[in-house]
Formats: C-alpha cells, sequence, structure tokens
C-alpha cells in the first residue's frame, strides 16, 4: 500500500527555518521530520511513498537523491577516479517525488497524484506531525469501518495550564497544559479509499479539509479513528524546540522503530 506526504506548502508559521528549506526538511537531530514520518510508517511494512511538493520541491529531491550516497561510507580512489560504496545504511523505501506546483491546495495536490497511487487504498498525511500511532490498528479500523475514508482523531495539548478557581479566588485544582476540552481534531494519518478521487474537483484550489472531507462526512463515508497517545505537529518553532529536546532525551514517544 502506498504512503502520500503532503509537503508542498511554505510553513509561513515558522519562518525562521522555512526561509531556507521546506518545513517537511526542518531537522529534528541531524534528520528532517519528513524522515521520522516515514520511519514511523516504515516500521509498520510500508516503505513504497508518493511526496507532494511544492515549495522549495529541490530540496526534497536533492536530499532523497543523495540519501544513498550520505549513508554509507566510501572507498575512494582519485588517482583511477573510482568510488566504491561501504557498509549501506540505506532505508528500503522507495519514493516518488512529484512536484505539485507552489501555490497547489492539499485536495488539488492529492488528485494530481491519482495516476501514480493507482487504484488501491492508500494512506496519507502531513509532512510535518509525528505521533506514536499504531499504522496497522488504524488500518484494522479502516477496513472494519467499509467506509471510504479514515480520519485519524487527537485530543491536541492545551497550550497554558488549566486553573479551577473558588469565589473566594483560591485555586482548587492546578493542571498544566491539559488535553483539549473534550474536543477531537483532525490529526492527519488517512486511509483512504480510491473512491475519495470523486469528492476532489479538478483546480489547483481545492482544499482536502474542506470541500472533500466535508462532503465525505455529509455522505456517512467519512471514519474517525481516535488516537490517544503522542500527536505533535512542527506548526511553529516552539514545536520545533519541543520535539527536539524529547528527540535529545533519547525519550521521543514517536521514536517506534529501533
Amino acid at each position: 500500500m502506498k504512503v502520500v506526504l503532503l509537503a508542498g506548502g511554505m510553513g509561513t508559521r515558522i519562518s525562521e527555518e522555512s526561509h531556507l528549506k521546506p518545513k517537511p526538511m526542518i531537522g529534528i537531530g541531524d534528520k528532517p521530520v519528513l524522515w521520522h514520518i516515514m520511519k514511523i510508517y516504515s516500521h509498520y511494512g510500508f516503505n513504497d511513498f508518493i511526496v507532494l511538493t511544492g515549495y522549495k520541491s529541490y530540496v526534497i529531491k536533492e536530499y532523497f537523491a543523495d540519501y544513498f550516497l550520505h549513508s554509507c561510507d566510501l572507498k575512494i580512489d582519485l588517482a583511477a577516479n573510482t568510488v566504491e560504496t561501504l557498509n549501506h545504511k540505506s532505508e528500503p523505501w522507495k519514493l516518488t517525488i512529484l512536484d505539485t506546483g507552489l501555490n497547489t491546495m492539499t485536495g488539488a495536490r492529492i488528485r494530481k497524484a491519482k495516476e501514480y497511487i493507482g487504484d488501491g487504498p492508500f494512506m496519507l498525511t502531513y509532512g510535518d506531525g509525528v505521533a506514536d500511532i499504531d499504522i496497522k490498528a488504524l488500518l484494522a479500523a479502516h477496513k472494519k469501518s467499509g467506509k471510504a475514508a479514515t480520519l485519524t482523531t487527537v485530543q491536541p495539548e492545551g497550550r497554558f495550564g488549566a486553573l479551577d478557581i473558588a469565589e473566594d479566588g483560591a485555586i482548587k485544582t492546578f493542571e498544566e497544559k491539559p488535553r483539549g476540552e473534550g474536543g477531537w481534531i483532525n490529526g492527519g494519518f488517512f486511509v483512504l479509499e480510491p473512491e475519495i478521487f470523486d469528492y476532489i474537483p479538478a483546480g489547483d484550489g481545492v482544499i482536502w479539509e474542506r470541500g472533500p472531507l466535508e462532503k465525505l462526512a455529509k455522505d456517512g463515508k467519512l471514519n474517525s479513528y481516535k488516537h490517544s497517545g503522542f500527536w505533535k505537529p512542527m506548526d511553529a518553532l516552539r514545536d520545533k524546540i519541543v520535539l527536539e529536546e524529547l528527540w535529545q532525551s533519547g525519550k521521543a514517544p514517536w521514536k517506534v522503530w529501533k
């Protein structure tokens, strides 16, 4: 089953980094966040990726075009002009990298990949969010639902502490950064049937999260898979800092691979 990754946005809310590279190429440790997402899928046996690029597409293409070279040791004979690779460490990934346009919206990017996705079900997620999600459980839930699309829902951590204050001003309870007040939001990590292409009209302005998903829900064809574990997108610089600290601590929850 193919995994489609949306990696074409400009990342304006993290412009401190994205003025140099696409947001999915911003690093956690010494690897881009896109690599971390691919490692999650690869852990569950999914290694065939379609990367939908746009903004600074060449950065993503060059990174993976040179990935094998950068992931192995080399023996170079300058006089003979030969290069021998040693200790191959590359991932078992196959990538189709498509430049879907600079200003193309998410739904239109997906539609442009239709011929490369084929006629079977596929998975889709955003190129900037990591989670300790069980991909096999997600896939099983989708198959059981019998619906055209399954969307992973999450409860994001609050940005501020929550206080329960009595009338006399005394604080009765304090909770630092609680989860959302019972609300579930779109966390990406979709499983989709080819039927969803009937919901994406032509045009570069089609936003996947609006018309297509709204119509799928209205027609009763959108399933929810609730993920209660770790989930965090890299929306802003503060998110990158949190993810970097988790990675450097050796306690990154999304590192499900060995």
